[in-house]
Parts: C-alpha cells; sequence; structure tokens
C-alpha cells in the first residue's frame, strides 16, 4: 500500500464518490461529508454505480427514488459544508446504449459519469487479466477498451468520462508500464473525441493507490489535452473506503494546473455545465503541504 497523500486543504470539490449503495464500497454519505468538511473540501458528488446489464452486482441495486432521497437528505443535514450532489457513475456498453439514453431521460442527476467496467475475461479484474494479456501488447489487449470508450464519449449522455485509462490497472503486471509514447494516438484520438463532444475529461487519482501507479490519464495526458483546446476537466478520488477520501487528490489538481487550467467543469443538476474556480485554493493547499496520515 503506498503511503497516503491526503486531501489537500481547500479543494474546491471531489467529483467522485461511492458510497455504501455501491457493492464494492462500503462508506455511508455522512462519513464522507465529515471527512470534507474535516479537510475544507468544499463540495462532493456522490457518483454510486449503476449498470444496465443483469450480470452485474449494480445491476438494479437501488432504485433512483432511496438513491436521490438518501443523498439529498444529507445534503440538507450537513447545510451546505460540504456542498453535497446527486451523481451517478454509469457502466456504459454500446450495446446498451438505447437502454441508458432511456433511463437518462427519465431520471435528472446533478451530475453524470460514463465509464467503462465491463470485463469478462478482459484486464479490468485482477482474476482474468493474466489469461486475458498472455501473448499481447498492450495495444492488443486493450483495443476492445478503447472502442468502448469513444462509443462512450459519443454517445453524448455523460457530462464527464470517468478513468479515461483505467484498463491498464492489472494490465501493468503482466505487460509493464502502459507508455504513453506507445499510445499517443490512442490518446489523441479519444481526446479529441472528448472536444468533439464537449465532454469533460476527469482526472482521478485513484490510480496512485493502485498497481498502476499514476492517476487516470497521467499528467502528460492532461497537457496534451490542454495543447489539443481542451477547456473542460473536473477531478475526483473515486472513493469506495474511507480512507481513499481524497487520496492524492492534490495531485490530480495540481496536474490540471500545471496543464495550464485554473478551473475545473462541472454540473449541479438542470442546465449546463458549471465552473469551479481553483487557483486560490490550489496555491494555498501549496503553500500549506497536504493533510493525511
Amino acid at each position: 500500500m503506498p503511503s497516503r497523500p491526503g486531501p489537500a486543504p481547500a479543494l474546491p470539490l471531489d467529483a467522485h464518490l461511492h458510497t455504501d449503495i455501491s457493492h464494492d464500497a462500503d462508506v455511508p454519505i455522512d462519513v464522507y461529508a465529515a471527512l470534507a468538511r474535516e479537510a475544507s473540501v468544499a463540495e462532493i458528488a456522490i457518483t454510486d454505480h449503476l449498470d444496465f446489464h443483469a450480470r452485474d452486482p449494480n445491476f438494479a441495486l437501488a432504485d433512483f427514488g432511496r438513491r436521490e432521497r438518501m443523498v439529498r437528505e444529507a445534503a440538507e443535514r450537513w447545510d451546505g459544508r460540504p456542498l453535497v450532489r446527486f451523481g451517478v457513475e454509469i457502466t456504459y456498453e454500446s450495446g446498451l446504449e438505447d437502454q441508458i439514453r432511456a433511463y437518462l431521460a427519465g431520471h435528472d442527476y446533478d451530475y453524470t459519469i460514463g465509464s467503462i467496467h465491463i470485463s469478462d475475461r478482459r484486464p479490468l479484474h485482477r482474476r482474468s487479466a493474466a489469461q486475458w494479456c498472455a501473448g499481447k501488447t498492450h495495444r492488443e489487449a486493450s483495443a476492445w477498451y478503447w472502442d468502448e470508450v469513444e462509443a462512450a464519449i459519443r454517445s453524448g449522455l455523460f457530462d464527464a468520462l470517468g478513468h479515461l485509462d483505467v484498463v491498464k490497472r492489472w494490465m501493468v503486471e503482466h505487460l509493464g508500464p502502459f507508455e504513453y509514447e506507445r499510445h499517443a494516438d490512442i490518446y489523441d484520438r479519444m481526446l479529441r473525441t472528448l472536444l468533439d463532444t464537449g465532454t469533460a475529461l476527469e482526472v482521478n487519482s485513484s490510480g496512485l493507490r493502485q498497481p498502476a501507479r499514476e492517476m487516470y490519464p497521467p499528467p502528460v495526458v492532461v497537457e496534451r489535452f490542454r495543447e489539443l483546446g481542451g477547456q473542460r476537466v473536473v477531478a475526483g478520488s473515486d472513493a469506495h473506503r474511507s480512507h481513499h477520501f481524497g487520496f492524492a487528490l492534490g495531485e490530480a489538481y495540481r496536474a490540471i494546473e500545471n496543464a495550464g487550467f485554473d478551473r475545473l467543469f462541472f454540473r449541479r443538476g438542470n442546465g449546463g455545465p458549471v465552473v469551479v474556480e481553483f487557483g486560490e485554493a490550489l496555491a494555498g493547499a501549496t503553500a500549506g503541504g497536504e493533510a493525511g496520515t
């Protein structure tokens, strides 16, 4: 387990958190809210999993009304310190796009993340990575994943694309580092599609506590997004346990700032994206160091 870089103080937003509604998480909403208040993280988005394939553990896990009620009631309890938003992380599958589209047309979230998680015999699960990667290069083993990512972005269904290159999470144990230089053309294709659709690039710090040991995506990709004209970025720790909250979130913000961004794009319900400024907060966090254990 890597040493924990804690949440930087006074950061405005952690836009990717999973509570005990998600099958793979165990954190009550109020625990996240308390941690955010302690660390002076001003706003959090609860983005529990939602899957549309019956084989997946988050399929029909919690009805919309229950999800919304839990988050809205927590928002009232915490009275804006922190602000608590009702989000969702939807597992995208191109074969289920029509179902996802119909669902989102009838259900209002403050903020939506689209991610690729489906992984039968593919390297998004540790137990299947070795067999899937055998005899393949990174490019060969991940081709299916990038096709799904591109389709998710092109769907226009989501405010942000979650953990862009999470496919490398377990592949690195069998194929070595997922080197940007060898896959720059793939990254460019994804980044240009984000630009075309106005979908935000999520800078997800969870990779720093996982075998990849780098963010999803790494700073060089965030820089490339800016070079291509990207404006919409957002940051999240993708916490599933209380000790994951804010893990290396300050590093994600610094990667965003170093790439030339001074704001995040987020959504708070009906209407278009809103700007979340972070320049002054990050300067203070950098000067004061990072809290953590």
